[in-house]
């Protein structure tokens, strides 16, 4: 009983704290309630906002204009963390009327608001479009990821392919050229969105910077004796980077100056006690390495920012919590109590899933002062802080390292301020003159955000869909993307020539006969970013052969991503043949799309998770997991959660024979147990 209390407080807390962030005096802001008018008068809308300025709000008006017409609405958003988030803070607002679609997850589907990822609603488009009858309303959340590097495609679609007789709140963070992508929407959806830009942020941000030790709050004086004057610093002590050597006395003094100079240390305490002394926490501390936010938190243990009432009521929910979700005797959760009794916390995709929700929920409750995480707290997860800091200025964007995009730094600094709370929100930025070049540093922080453009590069398995629907004519469709809109005619001639070296691949491989779809390629359409490999197993009979965990290692090594310098261990004798069985279909596969130019090829398997899939289908406690990988443990749930992903799409796949749908029902049952079981999670909350 005590457990539900506690629980259904901390509901009531997020329920009305949201309210307090975006609607205080229960009157809306002037961009906001010409959002409102133009869905009033069923038109769409795109609406562009710094974060924290209340986009949501107008996407919440929406769900109750159609709820009070018995009208059902879909709310996507880009990765699944987010998606669980809505569903938990809807589900607070609209007691059993949501729903939840995630690949690994399904809970109440015919519900009248569904929150699902763009991929869930990509792919019923294609595959089920009459479930979308009845659908008015879809809100496409965070949409400026339409110009993101892996996921940006599926963005595209999704917006391509929406029925004329839906209407679409798009929600996105400032870029410059939002007029762009709506005249686009305009030109493929043939109706009205009106576009909405709001530059004004309400809770307004003050920029600092903690450089060789100090403080400073004016960019000019941190140019001039932070940097000492000086754009460029060497990366590394006696080495000159400045540029190229000039002739000339004075330029040949400054280099030899420039050549020695070494800045301070940045100490993280002095800022830690800078902040405490100040009165600015709650804090998001963004470092961008799971490692170095761990490091960063427990070098802060001698920090105590909790009163002896907080502390009290911190541990007492960390315990409630932790013992909901069956942590109590995870030796990670034991280990973050110590910290948690002090007001820290870290937050990062590599943790349990379930104890990075314990940890939300008592930052949400102000029981945690100063969380370290890396940008999984930026992407829409509505919790903001008093104060933002950044660790660096420099982030790996998937194949590199780079300084931050300007609209990656405000989607991260517009965390801070508390809307309702906050006159202010005050951002830090932790800089080091050999690290971070002023002119990058000022371009970050006081230049424009970059446009959103598109990366559009359909897979295999949407070329099959297409082919299926338009047969010879599927190129008549890439006219209505993105990315022929935004292209000039050479852009166009190469993206009609993508699509055609692609077409002739699948028709090669026999997905593509004259009245549409083989049976191979029917099979193949149905799964996406794994559909060649799997189809040339099927037609061969090979995915028959595999038992319960020989398909789950398959799979696992299909979606899984090695880490820099993660190395493969000995596999067990029973995974060995499936690897080299599939290297030989992916050596043939690269030959073929080396043959017809495209790239990326198909992505290699990797089998570092086989040793940990054979230990818990035989069941081994999760706890027990690390001997068998280095995998972080929640990237061992995100995996496992993937593969089952897979097997469901596997068992629902047309042409699949009734013994390998038994096999993959069977690893589900096998896999889907305690930690990795995402919907007992969600029942929880």
């Amino acid at each position: 009983m005590i457990q539900n209390v506690n629980l259904n407080f901390t509901a009531l807390i997020l329920y009305h704290f949201h309210a307090l962030m975006y609607n205080v005096s229960m009157r809306y802001d002037p961009f906001q309630q010409k959002a409102i008018e133009a869905i009033d008068a069923e038109r769409s809308v795109l609406v562009s906002a710094p974060t924290g300025a209340g986009k949501t709000a107008i996407a919440e008006y929406a769900i109750e204009k159609a709820f009070a017409r018995n009208e059902r609405v879909i709310y996507t958003a880009p990765i699944k963390a987010l998606s669980n988030q809505k569903y938990r803070d809807f589900s607070v607002r609209y007691p059993d009327q949501v729903g939840l679609l995630t690949g690994d997850v399904s809970l109440n589907p015919a519900a009248p608001l569904v929150i699902m990822t763009t991929e869930i609603y990509r792919n019923q488009l294609f595959e089920d479009p009459a479930r979308l009858k009845n659908t008015v309303w879809v809100i496409f959340d965070e949409v400026h990821y339409l110009d993101d590097a892996e996921r940006g495609t599926v963005w595209e679609e999704a917006i391509m392919f929406s029925p004329e007789h839906v209407r679409l709140v798009a929600l996105s963070a400032t870029a410059p050229n939002i007029e762009e992508l709506a005249e686009w929407i305009r030109s493929i959806l043939n109706h009205p969105i009106e576009v909405i830009v709001e530059t004004h942020r309400p809770v307004p941000l003050i920029h600092l910077f903690q450089c060789q030790g100090k403080i400073y709050d004016d960019p000019r004086e941190l140019r001039r004796e932070g940097y000492m004057g000086h754009d460029h610093w060497p990366s590394g002590f006696g080495r000159d980077f400045s540029g190229p050597r000039h002739r000339g006395r004075r330029q040949f003094r400054q280099q030899s100056h420039e050549r020695f100079l070494r800045a301070k240390p940045n100490r993280t305490d002095e800022l830690i006690r800078h902040l405490s002394n100040e009165k600015k926490l709650p804090c998001l501390y963004f470092a961008f390495g799971r490692k170095r936010a761990e490091e960063l938190a427990w070098e802060q243990e001698r920090f105590d920012f909790l009163s002896p009432d907080e502390k009290t009521r911190a541990s007492a929910l960390y315990r409630t919590l932790c013992e909901r979700f069956d942590l109590l005797k995870e030796s990670s959760a034991v280990d973050m109590t110590r910290l948690v009794e002090r007001g820290i916390a870290f937050h990062h995709a590599g943790m349990l899933p379930t104890l990075k929700e314990v940890i939300e929920q008592l930052f949400t409750s102000k029981l945690i002062k100063l969380i370290f995480t890396t940008e999984t707290f930026a992407l829409g997860i509505n919790m903001p802080a008093k104060t933002v800091v950044f660790d660096e200025l420099r982030k790996f964007y998937g194949t590199h390292f780079a300084f931050l995009r300007t609209r990656d730094y405000f989607q991260m600094a517009g965390r801070a301020g508390r809307r309702g709370m906050d006159t202010q929100g005050t951002v830090y930025a932790r800089v080091n003159p050999h690290q971070t070049p002023y002119p990058a540093l000022h371009r970050i922080v006081y230049g424009n955000p970059e446009p959103i453009e598109s990366q559009f590069n359909s897979c295999y398995a949407t070329l099959l869909n297409l082919y299926a629907q338009f047969g010879k004519k599927l190129l008549d469709v890439y006219p209505r993307s993105f990315h022929f809109f935004q292209s000039n005619r050479k852009g166009r001639e190469k993206g009609v020539a993508a699509i055609e070296r692609k077409l002739a691949l699948l028709k090669e491989l026999g997905h593509l006969g004259d009245a549409g779809l083989t049976v191979k390629g029917e099979f193949a359409s149905w799964m996406y970013g794994y559909e060649l490999l799997l189809s040339e197993m099927l037609e061969d009979g090979y995915l028959e052969t595999l038992g319960e965990f020989r398909l789950s290692a398959l799979l696992a090594a299909l979606v899984f991503e090695p880490r820099k310098n993660q190395t493969l261990g000995k596999l067990p004798g029973a995974v060995e043949s499936v690897e080299k069985k599939a290297l030989r279909y992916l050596r043939h596969l690269h030959t073929l799309e080396a043959r017809h130019k495209i790239y990326p090829p198909t992505k290699l398997p990797h089998f570092h998770l086989a040793a940990a899939i054979e230990a818990w289908m035989g069941g081994c406690a999760f706890g027990d997991l690390e001997r068998h990988t280095d995998v972080d443990e929640g990237e061992i749930i995100r995996y496992l959660r993937m593969v089952i992903q897979l097997l469901r799409q596997l068992k629902q796949a047309p042409q699949v024979s009734v013994s390998l749908r038994q096999t993959a029902a069977g690893a589900i049952q096998k896999i889907n147990r305690g930690l990795v079981d995402a919907e007992r999670q969600l029942r929880n909350m």
